[in-house]
């Protein structure tokens, strides 16, 4: 009898260990991060939204109306054109943030090293188990006597594991 149920691409127990593999990663790299990482990550985050820049824009709008229209209201203004504190403090604030990426950005460089290695192994595996594959049908058209045997080239390359080593050193000369 003919299953009516479609071939899955993985056993059920190959998915579960990626995502759970992919999940510990994330969970290391959560439990790696100091209080100190997490408030730079989450100032961080709130500098990037949009309405920062709109907030921000007002205030600088605001205290330079505020300094211009002081000597009107017979206030001395505390920055008169040209601001020089404003333009210390934005300096100031640019430097912060400048820092503030960097240090959230190199956090996640890590997460993405760690990343891109399991990508790597997971490919190198993936790389090992389809030449297997190859080399097996291969084995199997050879002594099947239901099938007519000839050599094929292309399958004999394609049942060899590439090598990372010689794939890196190509990659390299064709970078340089």
């Amino acid at each position: 009898m003919i299953s009516s149920t479609p071939p899955k691409a993985f056993p059920d127990d190959i998915l579960p260990d990626i995502a759970q593999a992919t999940a510990k990663i994330r969970s290391a790299h959560q439990h790696e991060t100091s209080r100190l990482q997490r408030n730079v990550d989450h100032l961080t985050a709130l500098v990037g939204r949009p309405g920062f820049i709109a907030i921000l824009t007002t205030m600088v709008g605001v205290w330079m109306a505020a300094n211009m229209l002081a000597p009107h209201w017979g206030i001395r203004p505390l920055d008169p054109p040209p601001f020089a504190w404003l333009q210390m403090a934005t300096s100031a604030g640019a430097i912060f943030v400048a820092v503030l990426i960097l240090t959230t950005q190199r956090r996640a460089d890590r997460l993405a090293d760690h990343r891109a290695q399991l990508m790597l192994e997971l490919i190198i595996t993936t790389d090992r188990k389809i030449s297997k594959i190859i080399e097996l049908i291969e084995e199997q058209r050879r002594d099947s006597p239901t099938i007519v045997n000839r050599v094929d080239g292309e399958a004999a390359i394609m049942s060899t594991p590439s090598d990372a080593h010689a794939v890196l050193k190509a990659i390299k000369d064709a970078s340089e």
